[in-house]
């Protein structure tokens, strides 16, 4: 079972930026690119560190500690020291530009 939350809207999320939300199991970075968004865990996979406080430039994350870097749009990693996969979130704008993002239920 997986559940809709409402998490920001489309215009509090600047144009090229990210935001980090925080839930009970998981932490989750938000990218807005133009009129699309797209949300990945905040962990890499690498060493377990928080991607949060990375680098974000053109639809990539790097990640503070030691490089590595991410699609935010598949999670896919791009640059050793990290080859796994980030997990990544749907997400959704609403007509009211509402973004909603869908967590599994525990």
């Amino acid at each position: 079972m997986s559940q809709w939350i409402e998490i920001s809207t489309i215009n509090a999320l600047a144009d090229g930026a990210y935001e980090r939300f925080e839930f009970d199991d998981v932490d989750v970075l938000v990218f807005r690119e133009g009129d699309h968004v797209f949300a990945i865990e905040d962990l890499c996979t690498h060493d377990g560190a928080e991607l949060c406080g990375g680098l974000y430039m053109n639809g990539e994350i790097e990640c503070p500690r030691h490089g590595a870097r991410f699609c935010v749009k598949t999670g896919q990693a791009l640059s050793a020291p990290a080859y796994g996969q980030v997990s990544t979130f749907p997400i959704r704008i609403n007509d009211d530009g509402v973004i909603e993002l869908q967590l599994e239920d525990a």
